[in-house]
C-alpha cells in the first residue's frame, strides 16, 4: 500500500510498547502516575497496532487513516511522558527521556510516511 516502499516498523513499535510498560511498572504508584501510566501504555500499544493495520489496509484511504492514527498516538505518548517528568524517580528519568525521544522519532517517521504516500497519490493522479 505504500507505493513500493516497505516500512518494517513492527519490531520497533513493539519494543517501544514493551519498554513503556516496563517503565510504568517501575514507576511510583501515585494517583497521577497510575492515571498517566494507563494512558501512555494504551497510546504506546496503539502505535504498533495501527501500524500493523496500515500494512493490511485494503485501500489507500484506509492506509492513510491508519498512519495518521499512528502519528497521533506517538504524539500523545510524548505528551504523557512530558506529564510524567516530575513524577518519576531520578534513576528512571533517563529512560523517560529516551522513551519520549522514541515517541518523537516515531511521530516524525509516520509523518514522513504520510507525506510520501500522499505525494505518491498525487503523482499517480498526474
Amino acid at each position: 500500500m505504500t507505493g513500493g516502499h516497505e516500512y518494517n516498523l513492527e519490531p520497533r513499535t513493539l519494543a517501544f510498547a514493551k519498554r513503556t510498560r516496563l517503565f510504568v511498572r517501575r514507576s511510583p504508584k501515585t494517583l497521577g502516575v497510575i492515571e498517566d501510566g494507563r494512558q501512555v501504555v494504551r497510546a504506546s500499544g496503539s502505535v504498533g497496532a495501527n501500524y500493523i493495520e496500515a500494512n493490511e489496509a485494503l485501500s489507500r484511504k484506509d492506509f492513510l487513516m491508519r498512519i495518521r492514527i499512528c502519528r497521533k498516538e506517538a504524539k500523545e505518548c510524548r505528551y504523557w511522558f512530558d506529564l510524567l517528568e516530575n513524577a518519576v524517580a531520578s534513576e528512571h528519568e533517563s529512560e523517560r527521556q529516551s522513551l519520549r525521544q522514541e515517541a518523537h522519532e516515531l511521530m516524525l517517521i509516520f509523518a514522513a510516511i504520510l507525506r510520501s504516500a500522499q505525494e505518491g497519490a498525487k503523482d499517480a493522479q498526474a
